[in-house]
């Protein structure tokens, strides 16, 4: 009974490689992003050392960007479906033009914790817009949506 489940689809050239490099999980992506803050504060710590604190300042915002992200990101995660029973909440979190895509969050239960599932939607530029539109209409339609 497809009804009792949200299923999530990865279309396109991206979602193929998503597939392939991170399959159903966020934790690859995160270790990667964990081995990049470590070298950034190994850079940080280096250009600090070598007297050039312009750069080590730099390494190391960007390094602590990542390290603010990974511990943001451990509940999120990337099932391609979830029990609609399951679900506590749905937000619809609009994009800033340019810099971010709108998306929905899921919060759902996986076993007793609680995990989120962004949905991302496409783009507010072109069709955007009007694709965010009907996919908040279809939310509403369905229940799922928290004003």
């Amino acid at each position: 009974m497809a009804e009792d489940k949200i299923i999530l689809t990865r279309d396109g050239l991206v979602g193929n490689v998503s597939k392939v490099t991170v399959g159903n999980s966020i934790s690859r992506i995160l270790i990667i992003y964990g081995l990049l803050a470590a070298g950034l504060i190994y850079f940080s710590y280096d250009r600090y050392v070598n007297g050039n604190t312009s750069m080590a300042i730099f390494f190391g915002l960007i390094g602590i960007y990542l390290i603010v992200g990974i511990i943001k990101s451990r509940k999120n995660s990337a099932t391609p479906v979830i029990d609609r029973k399951d679900i506590k909440k749905v937000f619809y979190k609009s994009g800033i033009y340019g810099l971010t895509r709108p998306r929905f969050e899921v919060e759902y239960s996986d076993h007793g914790k609680i995990k989120t599932r962004l949905i991302l939607l496409p783009g507010t530029g072109a069709n955007g817009q009007k694709e965010a539109e009907k996919a908040v209409q279809i939310m509403k339609e369905e229940k799922l949506l928290w004003e």
